[in-house]
């Protein structure tokens, strides 16, 4: 017998409740607003990105470049100045001088809720771009981490209607951050998984996972879309490897992790002498530039063939790769890139190492494969990449994306994690960040939780 009006009634009031119940549970998290916000910060991060990368890499560092391989003598001078620019732009249009690049989104992520001064925003980027474009040995990482989160920031005060929380400030920090980098390396999943690594020496910031990955692509997709999704550096790969290429590759990967814990210790010493030096910031940043320099001029009177240890050095990749250098220039080369790292970035100059960590550990791997003979030194220059930035940055599953994504090398992928893996270990707690922490702890968003925890203990 066919059901009645009212009983049909009666199962909507009855089942309709557990629909809403299940449904609430299934969207509790709210996660389709970031389908909305994510693209929009990957969109305005990757043209941001594509102007600073085409103004750095297209117009200013290639004159720069030729400029000092013919004419040596401007080397000292030319980046001496450029440092004195960047200071008193430090100095003069920022609140604090010391605070930038990406140590200034750690630091927010962290302390601040996400919560990003834009007023200096654009003098930062300027004094990034004198940092790097004329001769800093730095990359255009530090900019575009701290470019993409600090629009992610912003535009959490521009969408009120949304009801957005402080911790979707966090999100959209790290999200802006995770585009802007996988925009400058032309590597949407380096992106992703640095910005969630980025915070922690051993942790995750699994929070914004999703926004972050939607950012990325979209970011990446934008900066293609101008200046094409080719890998960014000409990096050939083989097809095999051995268990003898394993054992050797573990023993790169802990030969770097030393030279990167020493390094990241000296690194951190040196930063918080010249920020505690009570002289002008822009004095302090001329004598950076200047030693800076004096690097650069000694390496190029040594070795005239093309490589010097500063600025973007993205050529630097395929001279190391391409050409037959010498193990004992290659390691004097790694020497005066961390030397040059150092004078620059311990001084203030406004960006970070990513790179300069990565292209002394590919020319360290490189020496390395050449002394074992070994018919495939890319593959070691690989591993050394890897595992100088896992050392360095405590980024070991980002060092390993990057090495596939951004070089092509997909074959050196497992050699890769085990060298990346024991020079994370091996390097210890040591970081070239001195806001990372080593874990996620209990927000403030959780205090009645603690405040039970609490009662209980006692």
């Amino acid at each position: 017998m066919a059901k009645g009006p009212e009983e049909h009634y009666g199962l909507l009031r009855r089942y309709l409740p557990l629909v809403h119940q299940d449904l609430s549970a299934t969207y509790s998290r709210n996660l389709h607003k970031w389908l909305l916000i994510a693209p929009i910060i990957g969109v305005i991060t990757g043209l941001g990105i594509t102007g600073i990368a085409a103004l750095v890499l297209r117009v200013v560092w290639p004159v720069v470049l030729d400029y000092f391989l013919h004419h040596t003598w401007v080397i000292v001078p030319v980046v001496t100045a450029a440092f004195a620019v960047t200071g008193l732009i430090m100095q003069f249009l920022t609140p604090n001088p010391n605070e930038h690049s990406t140590e200034e989104i750690v630091k927010s992520y962290h302390e601040h809720q996400g919560d990003i001064d834009m007023r200096p925003f654009f003098a930062k980027l300027f004094a990034a771009v004198t940092t790097v474009g004329f001769g800093g040995s730095a990359a255009l990482e530090g900019p575009s981490i701290y470019g993409g989160g600090a629009i992610g920031s912003w535009l959490w005060t521009k969408m009120g209607r949304l009801r957005l929380s402080s911790r979707d400030r966090r999100i959209m920090l790290i999200s802006g951050a995770a585009a802007g980098m996988a925009a400058v390396f032309r590597a949407p999943l380096t992106g992703l998984v640095f910005a969630l690594e980025m915070p922690y020496k051993d942790d995750l910031a699994h929070e914004a996972l999703l926004p972050s990955l939607i950012a990325s692509v979209v970011s990446f997709v934008t900066l293609a879309s101008f200046m094409g999704a080719q890998p960014i550096f000409d990096f050939g790969s083989a097809s095999s490897f051995t268990g003898k290429d394993l054992i050797w590759c573990a023993v790169l990967g802990a030969i770097i992790g030393l030279i990167g814990m020493v390094f990241s210790i000296t690194f951190r010493h040196a930063r918080s002498f010249f920020v505690k030096w009570a002289i002008p910031h822009w004095i302090k940043l001329t004598i950076g530039g200047l030693l800076t320099g004096f690097c650069g001029l000694a390496f190029v009177l040594i070795f005239r063939d093309g490589l010097i240890p500063m600025g973007p050095n993205y050529e630097a990749v395929a001279l190391i790769l391409g050409a037959q250098h010498s193990g004992f220039e290659l390691v004097v080369f790694a020497i005066f890139k961390l030397a040059a790292t150092l004078f620059s970035l311990a001084s203030g100059g406004v960006s970070a190492m990513f790179v300069p960590l990565f292209l002394t550990g590919g020319t360290l791997g490189t020496a390395f494969g050449q002394a074992l003979h070994s018919g495939s030194v890319e593959l070691y220059a690989a591993v050394g990449m890897a595992a100088f930035i896992a050392a360095g940055y405590k980024t070991p599953l980002a060092a390993v994306t990057f090495i596939a994504e951004a070089t092509g090398g997909h074959a050196f992928i497992i050699p890769a994690l085990i060298g990346a893996a024991v020079a994370y270990a091996v390097s210890g707690d040591s970081s070239v960040s001195g806001d990372q922490r080593l874990h996620e702890r209990m927000g403030d968003d959780e205090p009645q939780t603690v405040a039970v925890l609490n009662e209980v203990n006692e």
